[in-house]
This record gives C-alpha cells, sequence and structure tokens, in this order.
C-alpha cells in the first residue's frame, strides 16, 4: 500500500505534466488534418450505419428492439471508450519510448493519458448520442439515468486496471499489442451491442451459461449504458440484478487496478533496457 500511494503522490505531482501529454495525443491525432475533430466521429457513425441498415434494416432487428438507432449507437459509444482506453493504454510505453529512455518521470502517466485523450473522444460522441435522443423525441429524462454515471465509471475503472497491466506486459512481450485486436473483436460479440439482451436470455433459458456472460464487465457496462440513454427500452428484459453486478464489477475493478499497479512497478525498472 505505501508503494502505491507513493505512486499516486507522483502523479499528483506531474498532473501539469499529464494534462501536456493528453493534449499532446489529442492535437497529434488530428495534426494536419483538414477536418479535425470531425475524424474522431467517423468511424463510430460508420460503424452505427453499416450495423444500423445491415442487422436492423436487412435482418429486421429494429423490428424487434425499438428506435434501434439510438440502441446501437448507445453502446457504440461506451464501446468506443473501453477499446480506445485499452488499446491505447497497452501500447503507451512503447509509443512513448524515447521519452522514458532520456527522463524519469512516473510511468502509469503514459496508460493514464490515453484514458484522457479517450475520455475527450467519447465526450464528442456522447454529444451526438444526446442529440440523437432529442431529436427522436425521448431524451434519457427518466429514473434509469442513475446507470449513466456508475457506467462510466466502472469502465473507466476496469479498461484502465487491464490497460496498465498490458502496458508494463507488452514491453517484455510485444505480441499482445496484435493480441489485444483479437481480444477486443471477440469481446464486441459478447457483449450486447447491436444484439439486445433480451436475445441472449432466449436462447439460454438462465442457464450457468448466461450467468457467465452476465459477469463480463463489459456486457454489463453496455447494458447499463444503454438502459441510461435508450429510453425506448424501459420495457425489454434487463438483468434484475444490473445495479448490484454493477457495483460488484466496480470494486474488484479497483482491486485489479492495484494488482495492476504493483505489477507494473516491479516490471517499470528495465523498461529503459528493453525499450
Amino acid at each position: 500500500m505505501a508503494g502505491t500511494a507513493y505512486s499516486v503522490s507522483a502523479i499528483w505531482s506531474h498532473r501539469q505534466l499529464l494534462g501536456l501529454l493528453v493534449r499532446r495525443e489529442i492535437k497529434s491525432r488530428y495534426k494536419d488534418s483538414s477536418l479535425g475533430l470531425l475524424w474522431s466521429l467517423l468511424r463510430p457513425i460508420t460503424q452505427f450505419l453499416i450495423y444500423y441498415l445491415a442487422v436492423g434494416k436487412i435482418l429486421g432487428a429494429d423490428r424487434q428492439i425499438p428506435e434501434y438507432a439510438i440502441f446501437v449507437f448507445s453502446g457504440l459509444t461506451i464501446w468506443a471508450l473501453f477499446s480506445e482506453i485499452l488499446s491505447s493504454s497497452t501500447t503507451s510505453i512503447i509509443a512513448n519510448s524515447g521519452l522514458i529512455k532520456k527522463v524519469y518521470l512516473p510511468r502509469e502517466i503514459f496508460p493514464l493519458s490515453s484514458v484522457g485523450s479517450a475520455l475527450f473522444n467519447f465526450g464528442v460522441q456522447f454529444a451526438i448520442l444526446l442529440l440523437a435522443t432529442i431529436v427522436v423525441g425521448r431524451p434519457p429524462l427518466h429514473g434509469d439515468l442513475i446507470y449513466l454515471p456508475l457506467s462510466i465509471l466502472v469502465v473507466l475503472l476496469f479498461s484502465f486496471a487491464v490497460g496498465l497491466l498490458l502496458s508494463s506486459i507488452t514491453v517484455y512481450l510485444r505480441d499482445f499489442q496484435h493480441l489485444i485486436e483479437v481480444f477486443l473483436l471477440v469481446l464486441f460479440w459478447a457483449s450486447p451491442i447491436v444484439y439486445s439482451y433480451a436475445l441472449v436470455h432466449d436462447a439460454l433459458k438462465g442457464n450457468w451459461l448466461e450467468q457467465i456472460y452476465l459477469w463480463n464487465p463489459i456486457t454489463l457496462v453496455v447494458m447499463g449504458f444503454q438502459k441510461a440513454m435508450w429510453v425506448s427500452g424501459e420495457g425489454q428484459i434487463w438483468p434484475e440484478d444490473l445495479t448490484i453486478r454493477l457495483i460488484v464489477i466496480g470494486v474488484l475493478s479497483i482491486a485489479l487496478l492495484w494488482v495492476s499497479q504493483r505489477v507494473f512497478a516491479r516490471l517499470e525498472g528495465n523498461f529503459a533496457q528493453e525499450l
């Protein structure tokens, strides 16, 4: 605990540098770009159109899921936050190898800057989602809005905990930066982003496979975010203990974050040599 407290104190003392790293990452992404921030919307909007047309219209999912466009975009918005944090933080140490080899600073600051950059892009996409709910006349003004901060907090804790752990391991095992792409692909389809939880419930009938499915942290986060933003889903099937499950995953993510930081602290001593 003393080592963790020291690391947190070191990060806090370098908070201005953290802000500079976040701004640098955002600016470098859109450097010399004519459209600038609009590129942060291109991928999720393209995904939205593909799933909305292919799954919603052609395969008929919108006949079973009301306001399918809001449903899909809600899932894609929170998924983009998770996937960007995980993929960026995993390679954050390698990407900043030049700075790490020249000067000492708390290395956790690099995965943390990936969280800041991802949050900025999430804010842009969330604004579009909120505007869309207003346009269709279904703004999220209901009691389930409490799931919004809970889902965002859980996904931040979980994704940063895993990303921090993988960022240190990837320095020694570079294959992890490619393995994470496969992991994200599998996890995307293992979460109710383009299909509803009701389909899973009807197929698995509450057996042990469904329980495994429901303990997937991203499944819970996606459903929590959808329940907050997708007002038309109030009559849909949701897990009865969704709130409890999200809280449990949040607590476990805090424990995982502590473990990840301790592993990171043990491995960072040879970062400069390995890089």
